[in-house]
C-alpha cells in the first residue's frame, strides 16, 4: 500500500512530497497533465517562503535563478520601501516563476524518492470508515484502514492518505463533498505573456499614466524578452475556463491604455477573477485539503503560491507522523486548526486589497489615505509582515511571547540555525547545556550552543520551525514533548 498520494504536481503537491520522504513515507504524486504547464501565475517567493526554502537546503537553488526584490506593504497596489525591524533574516522576495519553482521542487522530491505519475486523473475516491484520526487503522479485515483511489484510465490505486493539492477547482474537493462558501468573481482581469514592439520608454510612460487611475493595469518585463501584460477585462467572461484571445488583450489595451503596445506572439493568455472562498474543511478522515484545493483568492499581494506552500510545509511533518505511527492525539487535526484561520485572513486581506484597487472616488480616496498611513514605519512593518506570513502566529495557547511564532534564523556557534533544519525533525536549542529530549532523540535533535542572538535559554522547535516551548525547566519540557512528537521511546 501506498503510504501518501498527493493530487496535484503544482508547488504545494511538490513541497508537501518533499517533506513527505525527509521522513521515509512512501509518496506518489498524481496529476493529469502529461507535461509541466508553462503558465506562470505565482512570480515569486516572499520572505516566509525564502525562509523555508533556507530551512530545507533548497535556498541556493532559487538564488541561482531568481533575482531578489525588497518591496515594502506591496498592499493594493501600494508600493513602500522595505521598512527596518522586519522579524526575518531573510528580508527580500525571491521573482521567480512558477513554471521554475515546480521545476527545482521536482527535481528534490525526485532526488528524495518520490514518485511522479503524470497523466493521471483521480475520478473517483473512497475511504474505508474506522480510525480516521491516524494510527494504524483496520478495516476489520486485517487490512490497513485507508484511501482507495481510481483514475480515468480505469487504474485502482490504494492509500493509508490523500493530500488533494489539484487547484481551485479540485477534484478531490468536489469527491469529499467539502462546502466552498464564498463570493463568486465581480471583477475579471486579463493576463498574458506576450512580446511588445513598442519601445521600452513609451511603454514605461502610458504604464505610469494610466496607472495613477488604474491600478489594475501593468506591463512586467518577464526576463525572456516577453512582457507580462496585465489589463482589466470587459466584465466578467459567462465561460470563465475560456482562454481569452490575443484580439480581446488588443481591444482592451487600446480602451484602457490608448495603445496595444504591438503585441504579438503570446506565450500564455488567461484570465482570472477575485473569487474568494474557502474550504469548510481541510480534513475529512484520511483525505486532507491543501494549496488552491482549499482555499481561492485574488492575486493581489502574490500571496497565492507562497500560501500553499506554507500549508504542505505545516502539513507534511504532521502527516509523516501518523504514517510512521508516532503523532500524538489531535497532531493531525492541528493541520486544519492553524491553516484554516491563517487561510481566512489571507481571504480577508485580499478583498480588502480588490476594495482598494477599485476606480471609484471612495476607492482612490482610501487608497491615498492607506498610502499616507503606510509612511509611518510601524504600519508598513505591519503590512509587510502580513503579506509575507512572517507575522504569522499559531496559537498554542498562554505561555512565552514567543511560543507560536516562527524562530528566524540566526548565526550559531555552530553555524546558521537553518542550517540544522534541512532534516525536518523537531530541535532543541539549548544554551544551558542542562536539558535532555531523551527518549525523543529519533524526533528531535538536541543541539547545545550557548552563542546566537536568542534571547531565552532554551526553545524546542517544531519541524516547521515555528516555537512549541521556552524555557529552561526540564520537568516543563518533559510535558511538552509529547504534545508534540507523541510517546517517548524507552
Amino acid at each position: 500500500m501506498i503510504d501518501v498520494i498527493v493530487v496535484g504536481c503544482g508547488p504545494t503537491g511538490l513541497m508537501l512530497a518533499c517533506e513527505l520522504r525527509l521522513h521515509g513515507v512512501r509518496v506518489v504524486v498524481l496529476d493529469r497533465l502529461t507535461e509541466p504547464s508553462q503558465e506562470s501565475r505565482g512570480r515569486g517567493l516572499h520572505a516566509r517562503s525564502v525562509e523555508i526554502m533556507d530551512q530545507r537546503g533548497l535556498l541556493d537553488r532559487f538564488l541561482a535563478v531568481s533575482d531578489r526584490f525588497r518591496v515594502g506593504g506591496f498592499f493594493g497596489g501600494i508600493r513602500k520601501p522595505w521598512p527596518d525591524g522586519v522579524d526575518t533574516a531573510h528580508p527580500y522576495g525571491l521573482s521567480t516563476l512558477q513554471p521554475v519553482t515546480e521545476r527545482l521542487l521536482t527535481e528534490r522530491a525526485r532526488e528524495l524518492g518520490a514518485e511522479i505519475r503524470r497523466g493521471s486523473e483521480v475520478v473517483g475516491l473512497s475511504q474505508d470508515d474506522g480510525d480516521e484520526h491516524g494510527g494504524d487503522g483496520s478495516d476489520g479485515t486485517g487490512e490497513r484502514a485507508g484511501v482507495g483511489v481510481e483514475l480515468a484510465d480505469g487504474t485502482r490505486l490504494r492509500a493509508r492518505y490523500l493530500v488533494g493539492c489539484d487547484g481551485g477547482r479540485s477534484t478531490v474537493r468536489g469527491l469529499l463533498g467539502v462546502g466552498f462558501p464564498g463570493e463568486p468573481s465581480r471583477v475579471e482581469t486579463l493576463l498574458g505573456d506576450m512580446e511588445t514592439t513598442a519601445d521600452p520608454a513609451t511603454v514605461d510612460a502610458v504604464v505610469a499614466e494610466v496607472r495613477r487611475t488604474q491600478p489594475r493595469f501593468g506591463v512586467i518585463p518577464n526576463g525572456d524578452g516577453t512582457h507580462r501584460i496585465i489589463v482589466p477585462a470587459d466584465g466578467v467572461a459567462e465561460d470563465r475556463t475560456a482562454t481569452p484571445t490575443l484580439e480581446e488583450f488588443r481591444r482592451r489595451l487600446r480602451e484602457v491604455a490608448g495603445t496595444d503596445f504591438g503585441v504579438r506572439a503570446p506565450r500564455r493568455l488567461s484570465r482570472f477573477g477575485d473569487a474568494t472562498r474557502q474550504a469548510e474543511r481541510y480534513r475529512v478522515g484520511r483525505v486532507l485539503l491543501a494549496g488552491d484545493a482549499a482555499h481561492v483568492h485574488p492575486p493581489t499581494g502574490g500571496q497565492g503560491l507562497n500560501l500553499g506552500v506554507q500549508d504542505a510545509f505545516n502539513l507534511g511533518w504532521k502527516l509523516a507522523a501518523a504514517v510512521r505511527g508516532w503523532a500524538p492525539d489531535g497532531l493531525l487535526d492541528s493541520y486544519h486548526s492553524e491553516r484554516h484561520p491563517v487561510g481566512a485572513r489571507v481571504l480577508e486581506n485580499t478583498r480588502a486589497q480588490i476594495t482598494l484597487l477599485g476606480t471609484d472616488p471612495g476607492a482612490t480616496a482610501l487608497r491615498g489615505l492607506l498610502a499616507e498611513l503606510m509612511d509611518f514605519e510601524e504600519v508598513n512593518r505591519y503590512v509587510t509582515e502580513m503579506i509575507t506570513a512572517v507575522g504569522v502566529r499559531y496559537d498554542f495557547g498562554e505561555g512565552h511571547h514567543l511560543l507560536g511564532r516562527r524562530l528566524r534564523d540566526m548565526e550559531l556557534e555552530r553555524g546558521r540555525l537553518y542550517g540544522l533544519m534541512h532534516t525536518g525533525r523537531g530541535l532543541l536549542l539549548d544554551r544551558t547545556g542542562r536539558l535532555s529530549v531523551a527518549g525523543w532523540a529519533d524526533r528531535v535533535d538536541h543541539v547545545v550552543d550557548p552563542g546566537g542572538e536568542l534571547d531565552v535559554p532554551a526553545v524546542l522547535l517544531r519541524p516547521d520551525g515555528h516555537v512549541a516551548w521556552a524555557g529552561e525547566d526540564q520537568a516543563d519540557l518533559l510535558g511538552r514533548l509529547p504534545g508534540w512528537f507523541g510517546a517517548p521511546v524507552r
